[in-house]
């Protein structure tokens, strides 16, 4: 009988002992289990990939930047201590490539391409074209952000890490986390009432 990869990836769990699975994931993963480490893959690349493509701007970037923040993190999965916080930890080395790949590209060609906005299957051309205006609104207001301010904002409302989840991802004390937060969400507010009053 063949047995498939998922029951072999996927650790017994009795009922009077439950185990949180991805933190043995991550245990397994530690330990070469290539399975272990395609199971995390899968649970956190799509987060990971609309993370930079919101930093990048651009679909193709975050692509080849998801594909680079895996690789680090294979090679690197030993220095996570605690394993319960791996998924803070991957968001910061995604944040690390994705400074890279930001100069790495002013160097080369200047402004990356613009596909920040993916093709709107909307039937009604009135609703297509507010809804691209105000994706475009809101991107430019978070471009306007500082680097950081603008990652951990992301970080919050996107992907929903808590304040410790940031200030691990990051690489920030709790207070300044949540001054960071603070003020990112005051200068979005004041570029965004800037548009309304245009």
């Amino acid at each position: 009988m063949e047995t498939s990869a998922v029951a072999l990836a996927t650790p017994v769990v009795s009922q009077s002992q439950p185990v949180d699975l991805e933190a043995t994931m991550v245990q397994r993963a530690q330990g070469g289990d290539a399975r272990a480490f395609r199971w995390l893959f899968d649970r956190h690349a799509p987060a990971i990939h609309r993370f930079l493509r919101d930093m990048l701007r651009s679909s193709d970037a975050a692509d080849e930047a998801t594909q680079e923040t895996f690789v680090r993190a294979y090679h690197a999965l030993r220095e996570v201590r605690a394993v319960e916080r791996f998924r803070p930890w991957l968001f910061g080395t995604a944040r690390r490539v994705s400074l890279e790949q930001h100069r790495r590209n002013r160097r080369a060609s200047g402004p990356l391409d613009d596909d920040r906005h993916p093709p709107d299957r909307s039937p009604d051309p009135e609703s297509a074209l507010i809804g691209r205006e105000s994706d475009a609104v809101l991107a430019s207001a978070l471009d306007k952000l500082p680097e950081e301010r603008r990652s951990a904002l992301v970080l919050r409302l996107d992907h929903g890490l808590d304040y410790d989840a940031i200030g691990e991802a990051m690489g920030w004390p709790l207070s300044k986390v949540k001054n960071e937060l603070h003020r990112a969400r005051l200068e979005l507010r004041a570029h965004l009432s800037t548009y309304g009053d245009a």
